[in-house]
């Protein structure tokens, strides 16, 4: 009986001790691959990679943005790069908080060695920002981005600032007037920081066109920006993503319930069909 008791508390502690193995292996994993593309690409490797996430005790699902710890971490991590070595920065997120990504931007846009922005499948909303500052955008070539038309909890700015010209104002209650007016700065504030980022990058011209489509309101909020139309709009986009980057993006799973949603074999597969290993 007392064996039994020992061999079920060393249970116990293997299956409480496993995940957190798991995830050191992981993280180690990572480290590994970020300094095998460093050595590659001689440059500073920074990922920003907000995937969904689980609770550990309830496995509930939460979503994650980019948020002022990100920020700092970012901008600690080019506070120590040397200003002549690139950055290539990885990007995978839903957007986040503007001051976050704003500060973000800004520290890519001065640093002065070159700056690469990857994005291997989407970079929404504050992401797009993020990207605004590179010099060099790589892009998987279904990856999108997203409009930067700023949102005032429910309700987007550019909707808010129209409702003032579709009602006579005494028909309008105080709360949405005031809304409307906040709304108006926010798209001023935002169209101005989007202008500067791209005056970088293109005459003011062409600046100012591209800033006013990516804020104004010209899509929905998650309308999907693809690599032909940024081409379009002058960005400098082009789909040559590193191999090594996708392998990194595969060491930040998402986590799984009892059934993925999406499966399929492992492998590339060929006319004569899948080659053996």
């Amino acid at each position: 009986m007392e064996m039994f008791s020992q061999v079920f508390w060393l249970f116990l502690i293997i299956v409480a001790l496993t995940p957190y193995l798991q995830q050191q292996l992981l993280r180690s994993a990572r480290t590994r691959k970020l300094i095998e593309i460093e050595r590659k690409r001689k440059s500073r490797v920074i990922t920003l990679i907000n995937r969904q996430e689980a609770l550990s005790i309830l496995g509930i699902p939460l979503t994650r943005f980019i948020n002022i710890e990100d920020s700092e971490q970012v901008l600690t991590a080019i506070r120590l790069t040397d200003k002549e070595v690139p950055i290539d920065m990885i990007l995978h997120t839903p957007g986040g908080l503007v001051l976050a990504t704003e500060q973000i931007a800004e520290a890519l846009l001065r640093h002065p060695g070159k700056v690469t922005v990857f994005v291997p499948h989407y970079s929404m909303s504050g992401g797009t920002l993020i990207c605004m500052a590179a010099d060099e955008l790589v892009m998987d070539e279904n990856a999108v981005l997203g409009p930067l038309d700023p949102q005032l909890g429910q309700y987007p700015a550019a909707s808010l600032v129209k409702v003032l010209g579709s009602k006579e104002m005494k028909d309008i209650d105080d709360q949405t007037v005031i809304l409307a007016d906040v709304a108006e700065k926010a798209l001023i504030q935002v169209k101005d920081t989007v202008k500067c980022l791209l005056s970088k990058h293109m005459d003011d011209e062409q600046a100012e066109e591209t800033a006013h489509r990516l804020t104004q309101g010209t899509w929905t909020h998650d309308y999907p920006i693809g690599v032909e139309q940024l081409i379009d709009m002058g960005f400098n986009v082009n789909t040559d993503m590193p191999p090594g980057i996708y392998e990194l993006m595969s060491m930040f799973p998402q986590p799984r319930g009892a059934r993925p949603s999406v499966e399929y074999s492992p492998g590339p597969v060929y006319p004569s069909g899948p080659k053996d290993k």
